[in-house]
């Protein structure tokens, strides 16, 4: 007699278990042909089954996911199944593993601990039918979905319907003011030369496999392979997923996040053209990430399958457009690319001052040279709010100014002074007494800066040597005590420059 068979015989309610067992007679238009219905969880009409040719393999339907993920393979059996409820106490972890990675069904298991209902019901299954939990589930169900064939299931003819139809890749064309989601008709696509160009750099593998000479300039595209195992090994330590792409993680959390992350290469690159040094004016990207396929757009699996990339693992695809710089297009003799990182950033100390001749120690990460901040000048300032032409919003005004100097020096590019603070969001102007006010983050104010750093601005006359200057965030009332960041620029690896004609 099946284990299958045993466990009928017990008669025992398992609907706790996420595995109500009445004799539903429902189907779905993803119910494989031959399956045979075994229970239900009881939500978004998933349930649980046996397909024909496939023994006592259990399998997950679920009606409400994406086309493409409505089956999955369980347990190789009815015992392992049973074995997998006595480790997990339900069917909704079972059900969800093929879409998390470690962290998150661990989490789940956390959140959602055996309740005393569900514990009774296991123990009759373990002691009548003499069967462990199993040993590291998760592994076992990733393991047995990785190795399933799933081209072996069969579907009815209600199945097509539901499936999206393919989309039609673009014709392959290359142009110096497009990218890879458009370009204007009036131009012409480039002429492309082969160069199958293969180099490594900063631990990845780069491939270089055309470029393209166009009416306005050169196009190149650089396709930079990331074996998946690290993209997972980001994933899994940051307990990302396509629902969790790290929204909700600090300002600083986020600055390390990009640091670590295999996925990311920023780069300026430039051409050396028949001897003439040439920077690029601009460019575009996209990624292939093996690990959420179901993120990756048409033209990323575009580009992986004309130039014939292994699509099992990550690839980031950058374009650079390059100007000619003569009248007409020349005629190419010799070609080089410098790679140039631009610099990725690293938090260093915090710290609050409170008046001048105050200091800090802080290290260098980099050198782990000791430096020293000095504070020449702080003072809380309040910006005019004539600078401010918007008429449907106030805007925060008051910030503290604080100018320093650093010793042993160091050069600009490599740190910056910021504030840990975010400052105050812009706010509605009251027009209307009954309106309430918006508090959603629409909007933000640079006073002294960029988008990502503070610009030196000059205090005193230049025999006070290298004196920089920072200003805090905006708030609508003076702060008393700011909290300081020190945000140091690194470039990742040194420049490298490659042949290709």
């Amino acid at each position: 007699m099946t284990i299958y068979n045993k466990f009928n015989r017990l008669n025992t309610d398992t609907s706790a278990l996420g595995f109500d067992r009445s004799n539903k007679k429902s189907v779905y238009f993803c119910t494989p042909k031959g399956a045979k219905i075994i229970g239900w969880a009881g939500v978004d009409g998933i349930h649980f089954c046996f397909i024909r040719d496939f023994g006592e393999m259990v399998f997950a339907i679920s009606p409400m996911n994406i086309p493409g993920n409505y089956v999955h393979p369980l347990a190789n059996s009815f015992s392992d199944f049973l074995r997998l409820l006595l480790a997990c106490g339900n069917t909704s972890p079972l059900e969800q593993a093929y879409s998390w990675n470690q962290t998150e069904f661990e989490s789940f298991l956390l959140e959602n601990p055996i309740t005393e209902e569900q514990l009774s019901v296991l123990n009759i299954i373990s002691e009548k039918l003499y069967l462990q939990p199993m040993d590291n589930p998760f592994e076992y169900i990733k393991q047995l979905q990785a190795d399933f064939d799933y081209s072996k299931i069969k579907f009815t003819e209600d199945y097509e319907h539901f499936l999206p139809q393919e989309p039609t890749l673009p014709e392959w064309n290359v142009y110096f003011d497009g990218n890879f989601w458009g370009y204007s008709a009036r131009q012409k696509p480039g002429k492309d030369i082969s160069t199958q160009t293969h180099f490594n750099l900063n631990n990845k593998a780069w491939y270089i496999p055309f470029i393209y000479t166009c009416s306005k300039g050169l196009v190149i595209d650089f396709c930079v392979q990331i074996p998946a195992e690290r993209i997972y090994s980001f994933i899994d330590k940051w307990g990302l997923s396509p629902e969790n792409d790290g929204g909700s993680f600090t300002e600083e959390q986020q600055m390390q996040m990009e640091t670590e992350n295999p996925m990311v290469v920023n780069i300026s690159p430039e051409i050396v053209l028949n001897g003439k040094t040439i920077s690029y004016s601009h460019g575009s990207g996209l990624s292939w990430n093996p690990c959420f396929p179901e993120q990756n757009g048409i033209e990323s699996d575009g580009v992986c399958k004309y130039y014939g990339l292994d699509q099992t693992s990550g690839w980031i695809i950058w374009r650079s457009a390059f100007p000619w710089q003569t009248k007409r297009k020349p005629k190419i003799t010799s070609l080089s690319v410098i790679i140039k990182h631009d610099p990725i950033n690293i938090c260093g100390s915090h710290f609050s001052i409170s008046a001048p001749g105050e200091y800090i120690d802080f290290t260098n990460p980099t050198t782990q040279t000791l430096h020293t901040l000095t504070v020449q000048e702080y003072e809380q300032q309040e910006i005019p709010t004539d600078r401010f032409s918007d008429d449907d919003y106030d805007f925060p005004s008051h910030c503290t100014a604080m100018s320093y100097t650093i010793s042993p020096d160091l050069a600009d590019e490599y740190f910056s002074v910021r504030d840990c603070s975010s400052g105050d969001r812009p706010r509605k102007k009251h027009r209307n007494s009954m309106e309430p006010q918006s508090t959603a983050d629409c909007f933000s104010v640079g006073i002294i800066g960029g988008a990502h750093r503070p610009t030196a601005i000059p205090f005193g006359d230049s025999e006070q040597g290298k004196l920089r200057a920072v200003c805090s965030a905006l708030h609508f009332e003076p702060i008393n005590t700011v909290e300081w960041k020190i945000v140091f620029h690194k470039k990742p690896c040194a420049d490298m420059t490659v042949k290709i004609i």
